[in-house]
C-alpha cells in the first residue's frame, strides 16, 4: 500500500490547469515528513578531482507506506543535483534502501540512461549513486572560480557568445566596447565542425581589427566546458560522436594556439548572463535564466563569483505530475524547458486558441503569437500568463539550490510586453504562495546598457592577465 500526497488547493497555470509545482509538491511532502517523523538525509556530490558538495533533505520514515513518496522525492532532487551542481559519483547517508533502485535508473540501461551519458561526457566516468555514513560525507566543499566582479578588465580583449541563431563578437578596450558586430548562423544541426570553427574564426577577427593589440578572448556559448574543453554543447548536437571527439573537444584549445596561446576562456552562457547582471547590479547572488531556444542559466554567488556548478536548468524538472510533457532530447517529463522556452510557448498555442501553424518552427511560432500580442489579442496574454505561474511556482524549487537575489530574466520569450506580463504573473503567485520569497527575491530583466554590451563585456573580462601595458 502506497501513501497519497495530499496537495492542497492554489492557483493554476490559465492554459495548464493539470500542473503539478514541484514546490508545492516538495513543501506537501515536508508537512507530511513533520507529521510522522522527518529522516534526514545528506547527499554528497562528487567530482574525479576530490570536489563536493553537500546537499540535505528529509524523507519520511522508511518502509509501507511511505517508499513510493520517499523515492520519487529523492529521485527528483538526485536529478536536479546532476544538472545544476554537477557530479560523477553520489553518496547518500541516511537512505541506503534506496540507494540500488537509483543506481538502476540511473544506469546506461535505465530510465535515466540519457543523464547517466552526459555525466560520463562531462566527468569521464558514468555515475554511481551509494549508500554512505555521515562521517564519509565531511570535508566536502564547492569552491568558486576566480572571476572577479568587481574589477575591471583592463587591456584589449575580444569577448564573443555563440547562440543558436546568431554568434555575437565586440572588442573590448579597459572594459568600454568599440566594437560590436552580430552575424546570423544556423549551428545546430551542421554535421562538419568547420562549420563552427570558421564562424568563430570570422568573429574573432572582426573584433581583432578594431584593436591595436589583442590581450585575451573570453567567450559564452550553450554547454558544458572544463579548462575549455567542450564537454557538452547544443550548438555541437548535429556533429556525429567520433568528429566531436576528435574536431569539437578541443576545438578552443586549438583556436587559443592559433592565437599565440593569449589568456582565453569560454565558459557556459548563462553563467556569463549572470556575470553580467552581477556586474550590472554590483551584487551578488545572481541566477540568470535565458528563455530561448532551451532553457539556459548561470549563478554568481553571494562573494560575486562564479562558481564551478552546471547550471543546466533546461533539464530540472519542476512539473510533478503523472503525465507531465516530455522533453524530446532527454525523454524525461516535467522539466524546464517544456515551459521556459519557445517550445513551452509553442506547446501552449493550441490550448490559447490561437490560429498559428504547428507546423512552423519554435521560433517562427513564437513570432506569430508575438504578433498577436501587439494586436492586443488576449489570447496571446494567455500564454504570457501561463509562463509567469509556471515561472511563480518554480522559484521557490530554485531557491532549494541557488541562494537568489535576483532573478535575471532574458531571451526571446521575455521579448515584449509579453515578458512584463510572465514578470507580473510570477510576482503576483509569489505574493499568493510564498510571500517570504516575493519579499527577497528581486525579478529583472536586462537595462538596455547590458542587452547591448554587457555579455560582450563579461565576457571578454573572463580570462584573467597580467597588468596590461597602456593603450598607446
Amino acid at each position: 500500500m502506497s501513501a497519497v500526497l495530499n496537495i492542497p488547493p492554489h492557483p493554476t497555470p490559465e492554459l495548464d490547469p493539470e500542473f503539478l509545482p514541484a514546490s508545492l509538491w516538495t513543501r506537501s511532502f515536508e508537512a507530511l515528513c513533520r507529521e510522522h517523523g522527518a529522516r534526514p538525509v545528506k547527499i554528497a556530490v562528487l567530482r574525479p578531482k576530490g570536489t563536493g558538495t553537500i546537499h540535505e533533505e528529509s524523507l519520511l520514515p522508511a518502509g509501507d507506506p511511505w517508499d513510493a513518496l520517499n523515492f520519487r522525492h529523492l529521485e527528483r532532487i538526485l536529478k536536479a543535483l546532476i544538472w545544476l551542481y554537477g557530479g560523477h559519483r553520489f553518496l547518500i547517508a541516511g537512505a541506503p534502501e534506496l540507494c540500488p533502485k537509483l543506481q538502476q535508473l540511473y544506469s546506461d540501461s535505465g530510465a535515466r540512461a540519457f543523464d547517466a551519458d552526459f555525466c560520463r561526457r562531462f566527468f569521464g566516468e558514468s555515475p554511481t549513486i551509494e549508500a554512505a555514513t555521515d562521517d564519509e560525507l565531511r570535508g566536502f566543499d564547492h569552491p568558486a572560480t576566480d572571476i572577479d566582479t568587481t574589477a575591471p578588465a583592463s587591456g584589449c580583449r575580444i569577448g564573443f557568445d555563440l547562440g543558436g541563431s546568431d554568434r555575437k563578437c565586440a572588442a573590448v578596450i579597459d572594459g568600454e566596447v568599440v566594437f560590436s558586430e552580430e552575424v546570423v548562423w544556423d549551428p545546430y544541426f551542421q554535421k562538419d565542425p568547420d562549420y563552427h570553427l570558421n564562424g568563430i574564426r570570422d568573429s574573432l577577427k572582426l573584433a581583432a581589427a578594431h584593436l591595436p593589440r589583442v590581450d585575451a578572448i573570453g567567450g559564452s556559448a550553450a554547454g558544458v566546458y572544463v579548462d575549455n574543453k567542450v564537454r557538452a554543447a547544443s550548438l555541437f548536437r548535429g556533429v556525429p560522436d567520433d568528429l566531436f571527439k576528435d574536431r569539437v573537444e578541443n576545438m578552443f584549445l586549438d583556436i587559443a594556439r592559433e592565437w599565440g596561446d593569449i589568456p582565453f576562456r569560454i565558459a557556459n552562457d548563462g553563467d556569463v548572463t549572470a556575470l553580467a547582471g552581477a556586474m550590472s547590479l554590483d551584487d551578488g547572488s545572481v541566477l540568470g535564466l535565458a528563455m530561448g531556444t532551451s532553457t539556459a542559466a548561470g549563478y554568481v554567488d553571494e562573494s560575486r563569483n562564479l562558481t564551478d556548478r552546471i547550471s543546466e536548468l533546461a533539464f530540472l524538472p519542476i512539473d510533478y505530475r503523472e503525465h507531465a510533457p516530455v522533453d524530446e532530447w532527454s525523454g524525461d517529463a516535467g522539466c524546464n524547458v517544456q515551459y521556459f522556452s519557445q517550445q513551452a510557448v509553442a506547446r501552449l498555442i493550441p490550448a490559447s486558441g490561437l490560429p498559428i501553424d504547428s507546423n512552423l518552427g519554435f521560433p517562427e511560432q513564437l513570432e506569430a503569437v508575438q504578433e498577436f500580442m501587439k494586436s492586443g489579442d488576449d489570447r496571446a496574454a494567455a500564454i504570457y500568463r501561463t509562463i509567469g505561474t509556471y515561472l511563480g511556482y518554480a522559484i521557490p524549487h530554485f531557491s532549494r539550490f541557488y541562494q537568489i537575489r535576483h532573478l535575471l530574466l532574458l531571451g526571446r520569450v521575455m521579448s515584449g510586453t509579453g515578458g512584463d506580463i510572465i514578470i507580473e504573473e510570477a510576482r503576483k503567485l509569489l505574493r499568493a504562495e510564498f510571500p517570504e520569497l516575493a519579499a527577497s527575491v528581486r525579478i529583472s530583466t536586462p537595462d538596455e546598457k547590458l542587452k547591448r554590451h554587457g555579455q560582450a563585456i563579461a565576457a571578454a573580462s573572463l580570462p584573467k592577465i597580467p597588468q596590461a601595458p597602456a593603450i598607446p
